[in-house]
C-alpha cells in the first residue's frame, strides 16, 4: 500500500458517507429480545446489520467508495464486501472485478456474480490476493477498492455507528462488533468516540486485532483458514484501522466457533434473524463472555443453508 493511501478517515467523513447512502443503504433495527434478556439475565442489543443490501455491513463502505471511483473497479473479498462493491457498482454504473477465495460459501460467490460482477477464484492457502489484485490492475486498470484498508471505505462502515449512537440504549457503554481487518470497529470506534466503546470480536485462532491491541503494534496470524467464521479471516489489522482502534478501542474479545454457531441459533430463536458465523461473533461475546447490557453488532448473514442446519441441530 502506498503512503498516500494512509490517510485515515475523520468524523467529517463518516457524515459525508451518511449524506450519500441516504436513499441506498438500509437503516437497520437495533433489536431487542425480551427472552433472550431473560435468558441470560441482562440486556443485549443486537445492530441486524444482516438486514442490510447485500446481507451485511460491507453494502455501507462499497457504495460510498464505488461512488467516489472511476468506471472499472477492482476488489477482493471473502464474500460480503466483495457483493457490496457488486451491487454498488451496478447500482452506480460501473464494471466490476472481484478476486475471491475459491474456498468461499458458494452463496457468496453466487450473489456476486449475480449482481453482474466478474469473478476471479483463487487458493486462499497458496495464493496471496494482494498479488492477484495488483496483476490484474496492472493488466486492465481501474480503481481498487480494498475490503477494510481504505478511508472511503472505512467511513462507510462508520455511518453504522451513527445509527447506533442516535439510538444507544441507557446504561450500555461498550459495543462489540465482529472484526476482520478492521473497517467496521474502526469506522464505528470514530463514530462513536464519546458514546460507547467498541470492542473488536474475533474467531479463536484469528485473533490478531485483539493480540495486536495487547502487544501494542500489529502481530499476524500463523494461519489463514481453519475456521468456519470466513468472513473475518485476514492475516493481520490494517495499516488504516489500527492505529484507530489502538487510540480508541477496548480489550479485544475471543470466542470460539462452537460459540458463533450457538449465538446463530439463539438469533434465530430469539430474534428471528439469520446469521452467517463470522457474523454472529460479536453476539456469541456478549452472550458468553461479557456481563453487562451491551450492544452487539450482527454483522452479516450470507450463510450456506447446510451450515446454517448445522448451527440449529448443535443447539437443539
Amino acid at each position: 500500500m502506498d503512503d498516500a493511501d494512509l490517510t485515515a478517515p475523520t468524523r467529517d467523513d463518516i457524515e459525508a458517507a451518511a449524506d450519500r447512502l441516504r436513499g441506498h443503504a438500509v437503516r437497520t433495527p437495533l433489536l431487542n429480545a425480551p427472552s433472550l434478556d431473560a435468558e441470560v439475565g441482562r440486556r443485549i442489543w443486537v445492530k441486524a446489520e444482516c438486514l442490510q443490501k447485500t446481507g451485511s455491513f460491507k453494502f455501507r463502505g462499497a457504495y460510498n467508495a464505488v461512488s467516489q471511483a472511476g468506471s472499472e473497479i477492482l476488489a477482493y473479498s471473502s464474500g460480503n464486501h466483495a457483493q457490496g462493491v457488486a451491487l454498488a457498482a451496478r447500482l452506480l454504473g460501473r464494471r466490476a472485478v472481484i478476486v475471491m477465495p475459491s474456498d468461499a460459501p458458494s452463496v457468496k460467490i453466487q450473489n456476486t456474480r449475480s449482481y453482474g460482477a466478474e469473478v476471479v477464484l483463487y487458493d486462499r492457502a497458496t495464493e496471496d490476493r494482494e498479488e492477484i489484485g495488483a496483476r490484474l490492475l496492472s493488466e486492465r486498470g481501474g480503481a481498487l477498492i480494498r475490503p477494510y484498508d481504505d478511508a472511503r471505505v472505512i467511513a462507510g462502515q462508520g455511518t453504522c455507528g451513527l445509527e447506533i449512537a442516535e439510538a444507544l440504549p441507557e446504561g450500555v457503554t461498550e459495543v462489540l462488533v465482529c472484526c476482520g481487518g478492521g473497517g467496521l470497529s474502526a469506522g464505528m470506534a470514530l463514530a462513536l468516540d464519546g458514546h460507547a466503546r467498541v470492542r473488536t470480536v474475533e474467531p479463536s485462532g484469528f485473533d490478531d486485532v485483539a493480540r495486536s491491541l495487547v502487544a501494542g503494534h500489529p502481530v499476524e496470524n500463523a494461519a489463514r483458514t481453519g475456521s468456519l467464521c470466513d468472513a473475518i479471516l485476514t492475516p493481520m489489522p490494517g495499516k488504516l484501522t489500527f492505529p484507530i482502534l489502538s487510540r480508541l478501542a477496548g480489550p479485544g474479545m475471543v470466542v470460539t466457533d462452537a460459540e458463533a454457531l450457538r449465538a446463530m441459533a439463539l438469533a434465530w430463536r430469539h430474534l428471528r434473524i439469520v446469521l452467517e458465523p463470522g457474523g454472529a461473533v460479536a453476539l456469541a461475546a456478549a452472550l458468553f463472555h461479557h456481563d453487562g447490557d451491551v450492544v452487539a453488532v450482527a454483522s452479516g448473514g450470507n450463510v450456506d443453508g447446510d451450515l446454517f442446519v448445522q448451527a440449529l441441530d448443535a443447539a437443539a
